[in-house]
């Protein structure tokens, strides 16, 4: 007797079918509810393996010798004012607030950051731009340790996610401004990160970013190599502020660090103190305007190249 007369006889199901058996879902009975699939992207996306010690390793790598060499020759940084970092103390998570023109800006600012604070720092980021599908969150948890938020609104769920991660000890990069300018000038910041230091009473070091918007703008996916400048500016404490006035605060020490920039420290305090800062968001005029006063002040950023700025004591 063959294999055929052998299964013919013992009614045994041919080995595709049985396979086909195997391998599909079992079924449901119609009156049986199924479980909503939990989604996985945007705002939804899950970080939390991005913070543990197989990708920190990874992310060091990549961070100390990819990152290092294209922040070096691509965007060329000079970064001043790390000593108004000393009075922080190195076991206290950090909000870093920050200007933001060019996707440039956080790698430079990653690498730019002292220990320990670098080594253990999350990116606050748009859910819907770096956490679209799978393949982009993956890349940007992992290469970024980026945090999903929602950018267009202050939302109970973002706050607490940012909030939770501060408390355990990690450190934050946050743009306010909710994303990238489209015209060089910044937009008006929100309020999430004086929130999140109220919050969890962690200290604020804001941070002038100037040409990145340069090197790389809206709109472009390839750097054009130029110079670049990171401005740290002394901690802001929390005490006695509520989020409104910190917020405000916050957005008017970035202003000075980058008046800073084009004058120096003395002049820039004055103006401070006096309430005639610049604004970071241009004159308040038409847009050929801005664009002409853009252009000065990218001119102006240009001339003074890598020179130091004004001491700040």
């Amino acid at each position: 007797m063959n294999v055929a007369e052998l299964r013919h006889k013992i009614q045994m199901p041919a080995l595709p079918r049985v396979l086909k058996f195997v391998a599909n879902r079992p079924t449901v009975p119609s009156s049986v509810e199924l479980p909503q699939k939990a989604p996985t992207t945007g705002i939804d996306f899950p970080t939390a393996w991005a913070r543990r010690m197989p990708a920190r390793a990874i992310r060091r790598v990549v961070s100390e010798t990819l990152m290092q060499s294209v922040v070096t020759v691509v965007l060329r940084p000079t970064v001043i004012g790390l000593e108004r970092l000393a009075t922080l103390s190195e076991e206290e998570p950090v909000i870093f607030v920050a200007n933001h023109s060019s996707h440039a800006d956080t790698p430079l600012l990653l690498r730019s950051l002292p220990e320990p604070w670098r080594n253990k720092l999350f990116v606050a980021a748009a859910a819907d731009y770096f956490f679209p599908n799978r393949g982009t969150g993956i890349a940007s948890a992992l290469l970024l340790n980026a945090v999903p938020i929602e950018r267009n609104k202050v939302t109970r769920r973002s706050a607490l996610a940012g909030a939770d991660l501060i408390d355990e000890g990690w450190s934050m990069l946050i743009y306010p401004e909710g994303g990238r300018s489209p015209d060089g000038w910044a937009q008006p910041f929100r309020g999430g990160a004086a929130f999140l230091s109220n919050r969890t009473h962690a200290p604020v070091v804001p941070i002038h970013v100037s040409g990145t918007a340069e090197v790389m703008p809206k709109g472009k996916n390839w750097p054009k190599p130029g110079p670049t400048t990171v401005t740290f500016g002394e901690p802001i404490r929390t005490e006695g502020l509520d989020s409104k006035q910190l917020s405000r605060l916050i957005e008017r020490s970035v202003e000075t660090l980058a008046d800073e920039r084009q004058t120096d420290w003395y002049q820039a305090r004055r103006r401070f103190h006096a309430g005639t800062t610049p604004s970071l968001g241009g004159p308040d005029s038409s847009g050929w305007r801005k664009a002409w006063a853009l252009g000065t002040a990218q001119d102006e950023e240009r001339r003074r190249g890598g020179s130091k700025a004004w001491p700040p004591r």
